[in-house]
């Protein structure tokens, strides 16, 4: 499906007039680039620690209610913890999602800023392309911090 989809973008670019000499096109491993971003990685890392401290108050919470002596008890903890869990992990996910929009910002603004200094006029993800492009994600994996 998607060498189907590339082949019809490429004749779409090629066989019209919207691409002419003038442009210079490039291509990026978007993966590429990601993985080797440093701050996708601490947002990998601090995600992991988030989840850990979860998985061990999830612990405490379940060593709590099995402390209780009557089943009314346990449920009004069952409930209490419920409720504290859907809390935590909405907050972490949101905190999440703003940092990994944040990361994909500064990684999108990096490809462009290196695509203008080299002269591209385009730049187009490398697994869409079938042929032709020249491949700046090694610059770009030096300038993502």
């Amino acid at each position: 499906m998607k060498k189907v989809l590339s082949i019809i973008l490429m004749m779409l670019l090629f066989g019209s007039n919207i691409v002419n000499a003038e442009q210079k096109i490039a291509v990026v491993d978007v993966h590429a680039v990601v993985s080797k971003s440093a701050q996708v990685q601490a947002l990998k890392k601090e995600q992991q620690t988030k989840m850990q401290e979860l998985e061990k108050w999830l612990k405490t919470a379940y060593a709590d209610i099995q402390k209780q002596k009557t089943d009314d008890d346990k449920e009004k903890l069952i409930k209490k913890y419920n409720s504290e869990f859907a809390k935590k992990k909405e907050a972490i996910a949101k905190d999440y999602a703003a940092k990994l929009k944040a990361a994909d910002k500064s990684i999108t603004d990096t490809i462009a800023a290196q695509a203008k200094l080299k002269g591209y006029t385009m730049v187009i993800a490398k697994g869409v392309v079938v042929f032709g492009g020249d491949d700046i994600t090694a610059d770009v994996q030096k300038a993502v911090k």
